[in-house]
């Protein structure tokens, strides 16, 4: 069974995330500023519900929890605690209601935090930051019943080796609840599947296999060998992403991703497996509602 995923926001549906920033947090006083996050985190965990409930009711598999559902929850400034804010335990008690809701109703739920959070730079404070959004991530997947908090490998810093151990080793230091969940993706840039595969066996971390990354920035494998190199790192259902280019593959470069999927871009190795497959592609919504079409008529 393919298990199509809705990434993090709408296009048309009427569900919103709200927003924030450190700088006009900091501008308020503090009890104005706990009240605001307040309202905000409550906004948001409740827009959380009503997009599983949209999943649901729609035949959509998987969610992408946008990493800023709590915003700026881990800024050295402006940061907070949950239990801090006057609705707390409300809002933590609405986000385990959301994980019973995914639960009940066989949606995926994950994360995958922004590319400031790197594990392989050799500046220990950059790992440091990392290693605590990572723990804020993991205390939200715990509520919400999320099983992948996934990210990419970072820079090469020059030496890609090099930097590839440094990824290996703070990966061994996590939290078990961070661990247990954490997974890694190949990226257009830097990191191929071939080079991460070293990296996810060494430490259990499953690979997520991004087959648009990787015929941006192929390794010489193919995506038939990758896919099955990729299930053997899950001891779960894996996650894999896809997107078509905007431009398509002949005409301009290859990265920026198309507002819907070409049915052509999805692997026929895929179409027998049981996995969760996150469209990411600009119509959101639309764009998953579609390819589930396209796939039903292969």
């Amino acid at each position: 069974m393919i298990r199509l995923g809705l990434c993090c926001i709408f296009r048309e549906a009427p569900i919103k995330f709200r927003r924030t920033t450190a700088k006009y947090l900091l501008s308020k006083t503090e009890a104005d500023r706990a009240r605001h996050l307040s309202s905000i985190c409550m906004h948001n965990a409740d827009a959380l519900y009503q997009a599983l409930k949209f999943c649901a009711d729609n035949g959509i598999g998987a969610f992408r929890i946008n990493s800023q559902i709590l915003p700026v929850k881990t800024h050295p400034d402006a940061g907070y605690a949950l239990h801090e804010l006057p609705e707390g335990d409300q809002i933590i008690a609405r986000f385990e209601q959301c994980g019973n809701f995914s639960l009940n109703n066989g949606i995926r739920t994950s994360f995958h935090p922004d590319q400031f959070l790197v594990l392989s730079s050799p500046d220990a404070g950059v790992v440091n930051r990392s290693v605590a959004d990572l723990e804020y991530h993991a205390q939200v997947a715990e509520w919400v019943a999320a099983d992948v908090i996934n990210i990419h490998g970072g820079g090469a810093y020059g030496d890609k080796r090099t930097a590839l151990r440094r990824l290996a080793s703070v990966i061994d230091r996590l939290s078990p609840k961070v661990k247990s969940r954490l997974t890694l993706e190949n990226d257009d840039r830097v990191y191929t599947p071939a080079d991460l595969l070293s990296v996810c066996t060494a430490t259990g971390v499953p690979l997520v296999y991004d087959v648009h990354h990787h015929r941006c920035r192929p390794d010489g494998k193919s995506v038939k060998a990758v896919t099955a190199a990729a299930i053997s790192t899950w001891r779960r259902e894996p996650l894999f992403h896809l997107s078509s280019p905007l431009n398509g593959w002949d005409e301009g470069p290859c990265r920026p991703h198309h507002d819907f999927i070409d049915p052509a871009d999805f692997p026929d190795c895929w179409l027998d497996l049981n996995i969760t497959v996150d469209v990411e592609a600009k119509a959101k919504e639309l764009a998953v509602l579609k390819l589930k079409s396209d796939l039903a008529g292969r």
